[in-house]
């Protein structure tokens, strides 16, 4: 038997091909939940069962601890290990997977550690094992989870040429594990997901060209950075839709921000089958997030980037990633240059795979 340990919805979304795949090979597997996110309505977007066990009461609204460290969340992260590590000795699995770069997957990753079990049968496998930006605080505390999962782990699947040879390279200090290139499970969840959307007809797409935006880094929710994102979206010209999360709201509504964004089509968030289909369809995007700058290679999206650092690299390669470093002047140069057609798309070999990763998952264990 697998144990899957999820905390989010992006781990869900990302999962859910490899869960999707040992359903169809009748392969038995156990879904853990810690409870980080409510995952009640993307587990019915999916069509995957529900959690086999839910560790922690989910929270009402999009996120626990809207990526903050404090006391509650560091207390949460705490006891969250001894419970999966006292879950996974009475389940005695042959694997642990876990996946990314969250909370919940380095609790993961230590739970199932040799260092709290040192008489250990399973397997530890962290998913999109790798990813680099650099730096401890860019993005925070993603950057720190995902480096204590990689090294906490028995086998760590990269899902690039770039993150295997970071892995490779730390392993002379601080990586254990073995190290397998396996491609990145997103590029089978998009094409469910956009499959599943243009099958079910519940979506229409704006008939004017159109960017879709996507903020909630931590790290950019302050004073001085919102204030110079929300000048950096003034040079849109074309019609902008924004699904906002709960903590971006919060933060734009104390800075007094959310009445100076004019001509955005502010929304409430949507499920991941409706954003994949407006990501699809849409002209460009502009973001601070994660998965998204992949998705963007998937459809082939110019994807302007309001970080100061990237882990996905890779994207820079492209021609079609822009990381701004939250550069005013450049960003609005960028859009201008988009919007204006001046910008070209290239050929490229998407550096995440090709479809089929989830199978390639399930192999690689068996």
């Amino acid at each position: 038997m697998i144990a899957i340990i999820i905390g989010t919805k992006a781990e869900l979304i990302k999962c859910m091909p490899l869960m999707m795949e040992l359903e169809k090979r009748k392969q038995n597997y156990w879904f853990i939940h810690t409870g980080q996110h409510p995952l009640g309505k993307a587990c019915k977007e999916f069509a995957i069962k529900d959690p086999d066990f839910i560790l922690s009461k989910e929270p009402k609204k999009t996120t626990k601890f809207w990526s903050k460290i404090n006391k509650n969340s560091l207390l949460w992260s705490l006891l969250m290990v001894f419970k999966i590590r006292k879950l996974i000795n009475k389940l005695k699995p042959k694997y642990v997977i876990y996946h990314g770069d969250t909370m919940s997957t380095s609790c993961a990753a230590v739970a199932s550690s040799k260092i709290l079990n040192l008489r250990k049968r399973w397997k530890n496998v962290h998913l999109e094992a790798g990813l680099r930006s650099g730096s401890l605080l860019e993005p925070f505390p993603e950057e720190i989870s995902r480096q204590i999962s990689d090294r906490f782990s028995d086998i760590l699947l990269a899902v690039s040429n770039l993150t295997e040879k970071n892995l490779k390279k730390e392993r002379r200090r601080v990586i254990f594990g073995k190290v397998k290139k396996i491609g990145n499970t997103i590029v089978d969840s998009t094409q469910i997901t956009y499959n599943k959307a243009k099958k079910e007809k519940k979506y229409k797409k704006p008939k004017l060209p159109y960017v879709l935006i996507n903020i909630h880094r931590h790290e950019n929710l302050n004073k001085k950075r919102l204030k110079a994102i929300i000048e950096i979206l003034g040079a849109v010209k074309i019609k902008a839709i924004w699904p906002l999360h709960d903590n971006t709201a919060y933060y734009l509504n104390k800075y007094n921000l959310m009445k100076k964004m004019k001509n955005i089509e502010i929304t409430p968030l949507i499920d991941y089958s409706n954003f994949i289909f407006l990501l699809a369809n849409s002209k460009y995007l502009i973001t601070d997030g994660g998965s998204i700058q992949e998705e963007s290679l998937i459809f082939k999206k110019p994807c302007i980037l309001l970080r100061k650092r990237t882990e996905r690299q890779e994207g820079l390669k492209t021609g079609i990633n822009f990381l701004t470093k939250l550069n005013i002047n450049y960003s609005k140069k960028i859009i201008n240059e988009i919007e204006s057609n001046k910008i070209k798309i290239q050929k490229f070999k998407n550096p995440y795979g090709k479809l089929g990763v989830s199978k390639k998952i399930v192999k690689l264990l068996k």
